[in-house]
């Protein structure tokens, strides 16, 4: 379906359902919530959309879908970590990515995680399953929420503005690509790091034996 096309049938509703179900439920690990902010923001500077009327929903449903992901982990967190179900979405590095940005960013992973796809579902969960303090982590959720689910279609937004209206076909796409690519990069370099590290190990106990 042409993206354009696309973005206009789910307008509002559609954005905001996708933002808050990618960070309150596992199967929103699909949903490509980056790959929608950008480009409604150039929509919204091409007029299609109402920015002031966009952005405060991206956060609203951004910031409580990281509520709902928070509760469902501290409820149910290792009963769904064990379930057969889980275990086809998330991988061990998934949750080893997520543990590392734990350790070495502290709280603030709440924000950073917004950035990468698979963290933004996971980060809420497994922050609810290891009881991690609830003000910290509604404070995060609030600034993650401002910083990505507004900041994100401000950039579209500004790049909208530059864009005629007769073009927007030919660029839309080139930025979504760009986007996912940049978005992309930490889990990326995360697998390839697993990867190497792994064989790296097998080589080890290959040459011990």
């Amino acid at each position: 379906m042409d993206m354009i096309l696309f973005l206009k049938t789910i307008g509002y509703i559609g954005t905001w359902a996708a933002l808050f179900t990618e960070g309150a439920f596992f199967f929103g690990i699909f949903l490509p919530g980056d790959s929608l902010l950008f480009p409604i923001g150039i929509l919204a500077g091409q007029d299609v959309f109402n920015l002031w009327v966009m952005l405060p929903g991206c956060f609203i449903a951004a910031f409580l879908g990281n509520l709902v992901g928070y509760e469902i982990g501290k409820r149910w967190g290792p009963k769904i970590l064990s379930s057969k179900y889980a275990s086809r979405v998330v991988k061990d590095h998934h949750l080893k990515t997520c543990d590392e940005f734990f350790q070495k960013y502290g709280a603030f992973t709440v924000v950073i995680a917004r950035f990468i796809h698979f963290a933004r579902t996971l980060v809420p969960f497994l922050a609810g399953m290891t009881r991690m303090d609830y003000k910290l982590f509604v404070i995060y959720s609030a600034l993650g929420a401002l910083v990505w689910a507004a900041g994100v279609p401000l950039l579209g937004y500004y790049v909208g503005t530059l864009i005629p209206d007769s073009s927007i076909d030919k660029y839309l796409l080139p930025f979504i690509g760009i986007l996912i690519l940049i978005v992309a990069s930490p889990a990326i370099l995360s697998a390839i790091k697993h990867r190497f590290f792994s064989k790296t190990a097998e080589m080890q106990s290959k040459s011990s034996d």
